[in-house]
């Protein structure tokens, strides 16, 4: 069980405190409701642009890395299609200075378009090296588009279109900061060799007097129900071809959820999985193929990706893909393969939970859920999935209509 305590600032700024006094270590994570989701169609890439415009530099802290460093911390952060997260660690007898940085840069940003022009070659520049340039680095924006028609999943996180990153101006920078990185739109995790009185104190001081701005009322097209599977091919300079299918499925807060994420690992969840033993052991038609789904807020994608061996036929390899899900439609699964994943889901989620920093950025995302108390109640629910529920959630997903499939081909 995580121990932890909550209080309310009165601009709405949400604070959780975890104590653990096993740590010399102090952790700071601020999480804000905004994501790539909550993006203009026509400028995206704004959430991530703002994962590195907040290191910037804000209204009174002309530098955010150094103070830090000089206090034996360091930082990181990431950007989802769903949320933003920030996050520190230093000495606990320095936390004070985190509250500083973190108050200040939530606060307001320096907005200079000095700082504006180098984040924004450096977002464009990751832009091209990570998935322009770099074989099957588009893959996923191809995917998306082919997926999604409505719901603004369609678009990565990194943006839809580098046009977009590159004609970032000014004010359109500023109003999506005021609109998104406001009390009322974060949550404030404290953990580590912390007391509660003393974040309360420190809460107070640093972000009390920021004001609350107005609460972000998500209104996001829902996506159609698909009706009939789609395909793609494209040619491209990669060394190997590879076949992408996705179907869609659950919410993150779904009942179904628990079973479509066990379903994912007995399908393509490491080198004992199904998919893995039969086309990569034993078949040797796939150099790797896995099944794996991204937990979003909203309506995901369930995903199976494979790169095949050389000189393998691609409609062989997708025939031998449908052999194996056919099993799963069919039959149920054995009760011993079910505990296993749920064993392996047990331990990663306990080795997860064993450092602070993860500790605090795990309470930051259930309290986003809705209680940061999901956190104890979690595996619970994964144990109570049965072998009829995994059965179900096959039949429902993994239908030819729901089905979106991209052969990715390497150019002769």
């Amino acid at each position: 069980m995580i121990q932890f305590q909550r209080f309310t600032l009165s601009n709405g700024l949400k604070v959780l405190v975890h104590e653990d006094k096993s740590t010399p270590m102090a952790v700071v994570n601020v999480l804000y409701d905004v994501g790539a989701r909550d993006e203009n169609p026509e400028q995206t890439g704004f959430a991530h642009l703002f994962e590195h415009l907040m290191f910037g530099g804000s209204i009174n802290i002309p530098d955010y890395d150094d103070p830090l460093q000089n206090a034996g911390g360091e930082n990181n952060a990431y950007t989802t299609n769903d949320l933003t997260n920030y996050y520190c660690q230093l000495p606990a007898e320095n936390i004070e200075t985190a509250f500083w940085l973190e108050s200040d840069r939530m606060l307001s940003l320096a907005f200079s378009k000095k700082s504006l022009d180098v984040q924004r070659k450096v977002v464009c520049e990751e832009f091209k090296e990570h998935y322009i340039n770099k074989p099957y680095g588009d893959v996923w924006h191809i995917m998306r588009e082919l997926a999604y028609k409505n719901h603004p999943y369609r678009w990565m996180t990194i943006g839809k279109e580098l046009s977009h990153v590159e004609n970032a101006q000014l004010e359109d920078v500023k109003n999506f900061f005021f609109k998104h990185y406001t009390p009322l739109n974060a949550i404030l995790v404290v953990a580590g060799n912390v007391e509660l009185e003393k974040v309360k104190e420190l809460a107070e001081k640093w972000f009390g007097d920021i004001p609350s701005g107005e609460k972000y009322q998500r209104q996001l097209p829902p996506e159609s129900t698909q009706h009939e599977a789609r395909r793609m091919t494209v040619h491209k300079k990669v060394p190997m071809n590879a076949i992408y299918k996705t179907w869609h499925m659950c919410a993150r807060l779904d009942e179904e959820y628990h079973a479509t994420d066990l379903l994912s690992d007995i399908l393509g969840g490491g080198a004992s999985s199904r998919l893995y033993q039969s086309l990569v052991k034993e078949q040797q038609l796939f150099a790797n193929i896995s099944c794996y789904h991204f937990g979003s807020m909203d309506r995901g994608l369930f995903t199976i990706e494979g790169q095949l061996i050389e000189g393998v036929n691609i409609q062989d390899a997708e025939n031998a893909i449908e052999v194996e899900l056919d099993k799963v439609r069919n039959h149920h699964i054995d009760i011993r393969e079910l505990q296993k994943v749920q064993n392996k889901t047990e331990s990663v989620m306990a080795f997860e939970d064993m450092s602070v920093m993860n500790r605090a950025g795990s309470l930051a995302y259930y309290e986003l859920l809705g209680d940061g108390e999901i956190m104890n109640t979690e595996f619970k629910k994964y144990q109570d999935v049965n072998v009829k529920d995994i059965h179900q959630m096959a039949l429902t997903i993994l239908t030819p209509e729901n089905s979106n499939t991209l052969w990715y081909l390497a150019e002769k």
